[in-house]
């Protein structure tokens, strides 16, 4: 892991390496893949649920819910990309993504407006496409598929993924600066190495690491002047199920400076079968108290069980989304570590067990069915459980 200020140094140079780019004169081959045309195209999905639950069920609410709907438009113009999407989910409206994308060359870009930036294998996916179907705990209490406010330059190509930028802080998107009384900032970025990547074979490591400044509130001090708070960071995962929201960890921590952590990603794929799997590590500096860590991993074991071989997408550096008629079923595991004795922060600890069934009716329709075993222990926002999840989900997008 950089410092933080070689972190920024580092992004200084590949800044230095973009505008070196986008300043050359691009070949007749190159111009031929971006023609000069203006078009609009609608973007949008819907996620449909049924959820039924068993066993310590206090809490949780057998039903159905929207937990996704968005709608949104895309605009090209040669190399120019414009995307504005807003979701509607659990009652509230709120903007999704709003960014502008320069393609440099068919292998480099650069991204700037409210997206979701690189930070690990998850983030090569929207959360909609989740072989998975659910989010998993671990990214969701780590936070890795946010959108913030940032830039980000993307290379890749048939060996290697780069997607590096800085952020603004997520909490911070709805507020003014004068009402923060300090901003939080960071960088995200992924490096990923893959030497083999075809159709039906693929092998892949990468290395992901974050740095980001606390969060702050305005405060008037005994003066009546407006200050910055003490710096803070809120985490916190429901249970794995969208239909009933129920808090599983939670972890507040006060008198914050920064934060910095690292994912390490592992991709394996021969013919229909494949293997994924992520480490999570945090560490929260402080203010004259010890250090808040945390820690997560997952594994999914992905198989077709009709249709063909893995694809792969090295734009993205992930596995492609099956063929149209596939069948696919997922075994996954995920283990999250809230709990920090040291800090005197007891987020708790979460295990799941998972099985999924997914059907690729098209390229627009997907029919998935879902169960998961779900257990937390010492969490101060939950008391020791187990549940058992039935889901079942129709979703649509284009």
């Amino acid at each position: 892991m950089m410092r933080p200020n070689r972190l920024f140094t580092a992004l200084a140079m590949v800044g230095a390496v973009v505008m070196s780019a986008m300043s050359q004169t691009p070949t007749d081959s190159v111009q031929s893949l971006y023609p000069e045309k203006f078009k609009v195209a609608p973007v949008g999905r819907m996620l449909i649920d049924g959820a039924l639950y068993f066993k310590n069920r206090d809490g949780f609410s057998d039903g159905a819910a929207f937990p996704d709907t968005r709608l949104g438009l895309q605009a090209t113009y040669g190399r120019w990309t414009a995307r504005i999407v807003a979701g509607y989910a659990f009652g509230k409206v709120m903007l999704r993504d709003a960014s502008i994308r320069y393609d440099i060359n068919p292998n480099q870009n650069l991204k700037i407006g409210y997206f979701i930036n690189s930070f690990g294998l998850e983030t090569a996916t929207a959360g909609h496409m989740k072989p998975t179907m659910e989010l998993l705990v671990p990214d969701r209490f780590f936070q890795g598929l946010v959108a913030n406010i940032g830039v980000q330059y993307t290379y890749h190509d048939p060996k290697f993924f780069i997607g590096a930028g800085p952020i603004i802080g997520n909490d911070d998107v709805a507020s003014s600066a004068e009402n923060l009384g300090k901003v939080s900032a960071g960088v995200l970025d992924r490096f990923v190495w893959h030497p083999i990547a075809g159709n039906g074979k693929v092998v892949q490591v990468g290395i992901s690491s974050g740095y980001q400044t606390a969060h702050h509130k305005a405060e008037k001090d005994e003066n009546g002047e407006t200050r910055p708070s003490s710096g803070f960071f809120n985490f916190s995962s429901t249970f794995p199920t969208y239909a009933s929201r129920v808090d599983m960890l939670q972890a507040d921590v006060t008198n914050a400076r920064y934060l910095i952590k690292l994912s390490p990603e592992l991709l394996l794929a021969k013919g229909r079968l494949a293997l994924e799997g992520q480490y999570y590590y945090m560490n929260v500096v402080r203010r004259n108290l010890p250090s808040y860590q945390a820690q997560g991993c997952y594994a999914t074991l992905r198989g077709i069980v009709l249709g063909k071989d893995y694809g792969y997408n090295s734009a993205t550096a992930a596995l492609a989304t099956p063929a149209p008629k596939s069948l696919e079923l997922t075994a996954g595991f995920s283990y999250t570590d809230a709990h920090c004795a040291k800090a005197g922060i007891y987020g708790g600890i979460a295990r799941d067990y998972s099985l999924t069934a997914s059907y690729y009716i098209n390229k627009y329709f997907i029919a998935r069915l879902h169960y998961a075993f779900a257990s937390v222990r010492g969490s101060d926002v939950q008391r020791d459980r187990n549940i058992n999840i039935l889901e079942a989900r129709i979703q649509i997008g284009f």
